[in-house]
């Protein structure tokens, strides 16, 4: 079997003959010519058949060739500024591995449910194929700049015995006789590893029983949970903002013919880099207010509030110092005013809503009693947390970025279920 080449290399094997394994994207008749779209997963290329230059066998075969046939191409790679990506395939021998049925999916307009019930077979199309690619490169870029910021990977467990954000959120499974829950977040067990390595973070699906039909939301989603010793609000702040950073100029080096097929503009986000500008909440009620959105004290943004707010400003813009009952039982209190919490939220630009939700712990032993009372939740589950501030406790803070919210932004797509391959909504979980 000859070697294979990936497409993402062509550049490398001008005028060389090349094997491509992979799958037919298109094909166009112009009787003597065959223009076949194959690509192998890295990418596409235009293979063409001359009918007196190839075998008759060859010609048949690209000639019957169906969308989406598994198929291997040899030719030689020609520059050709005409052609998709730049580069042609001058073909000699063409192969079927698997002549493909009728494709549900022809290349037309199809309705958005029609596509979701056929996602195994949408992400193959060249948009969906450039969206997943941009989530593997911020992925990426999250944990090398991580890994290279003195953070430490550690596993947190997908099924707890208790809540993290919100009781009302929870799935709930039967565990041997007890009552687990799908894990909201991975923040509680984090502060535990911080206390071990001093900046560890978690990586992983997280779940939210909501109701939610949102652009915006998903059931199943994923989010990288960074968590700090000694470090507070300003920290907190810091490290978000150099990390989104990070990760927004790594997918413009990396995924640039991703952002092109999606025809991202990305002047604008070249223009991410620090600082970020920073609001506190009552100046961010002061700019709802203004904005005809008035928003009673103590209450959190929805997502017109979080469009407005971002819509004000180039980059993703610092919301501080929420009032303490919209958020929850374990952020630390402003020491100047008792009514705020240290909580920070990160609000993309262009109607992209909270990458980032996180803030400064609450570190005294006394008060999380308290505040663990104030919420009605169960003292037996969290005494290992009340651990944490009993043996060496100290001012920590952390976030929580989403995955998928980040990915979204990025590619300036419509709606969350497009950055992950089988998105879970409400009423969804086929395929």
């Amino acid at each position: 079997m000859a070697e294979q080449t990936y497409l993402r290399d062509i550049a490398d094997h001008v005028d060389q003959e090349i094997t491509v394994r992979g799958w037919l994207y298109n094909r166009r008749d112009s009787g003597r010519l065959q223009f076949l779209l194959v690509r192998d997963g890295t990418g596409m290329v235009q293979a063409v058949a001359f009918q007196r230059e190839v075998p008759p066998e060859v010609w048949e075969a690209a000639s019957q060739v169906t969308q989406e046939s598994s198929v291997i191409a040899t030719g030689t790679v020609r520059a050709d500024d005409r052609a998709p990506g730049g580069y042609e395939l001058g073909l000699s021998d063409f192969r079927i591995v698997q002549l493909a049925e009728e494709y549900p999916i022809a290349l037309k307009s199809h309705g958005v449910d029609f596509l979701m019930e056929n996602r195994h077979l949408w992400l193959r199309a060249p948009s969906q194929w450039a969206v997943l690619r941009v989530r593997a490169a911020t992925i990426r870029a999250i944990r090398d700049w991580l890994d290279d910021h003195g953070f430490l990977l550690v596993d947190t467990p997908i099924l707890t015995p208790a809540a993290c954000e919100g009781t009302t959120t929870l799935f709930e499974t039967e565990y041997f006789g007890e009552t687990a829950y799908l894990s909201q977040s991975g923040q509680l067990y984090n502060e535990a590893t911080a206390a071990a390595f001093g900046r560890t973070y978690c990586f992983g699906p997280t779940f939210r029983a909501e109701k939610s039909k949102t652009r915006r939301h998903l059931i199943e989603f994923w989010m990288v949970e960074p968590e700090m010793a000694y470090a507070d609000l300003d920290e907190c702040m810091r490290v978000e903002e150099e990390m989104v950073s990070y990760v927004v100029q790594s997918v413009l080096e990396r995924c640039a013919p991703e952002l092109e097929i999606l025809e991202r503009d990305t002047g604008k986000l070249a223009q991410i880099t620090p600082p970020f500008p920073r609001i506190t909440y009552d100046e961010a009620l002061g700019i709802l207010g203004e904005a005809g959105e008035p928003l009673p004290w103590g209450e959190d943004f929805g997502a017109p509030h979080e469009t407005i707010l971002g819509n004000r400003f180039d980059k993703p813009v610092f919301v501080h110092r929420y009032p303490s009952q919209c958020k929850a039982f374990y952020m630390a209190p402003d020491e100047n005013d008792a009514r705020l919490s240290l909580s920070v939220d990160m609000i993309a630009p262009d109607g992209y809503g909270e990458l980032i939700g996180g803030g400064q712990r609450l570190h005294d032993l006394a008060l999380l009693e308290q505040r663990l009372a104030e919420h009605n939740l169960p003292r037996e589950a969290f005494e290992w947390y009340l651990d944490l501030r009993r043996y060496g406790s100290v001012p920590h803070s952390g976030f929580g970025l989403g995955i998928e919210r980040t990915v979204a932004w990025l590619c300036d797509l419509s709606h969350i279920r497009q950055t992950i391959a089988f998105p879970r909504t409400l009423g969804r979980i086929y395929p």
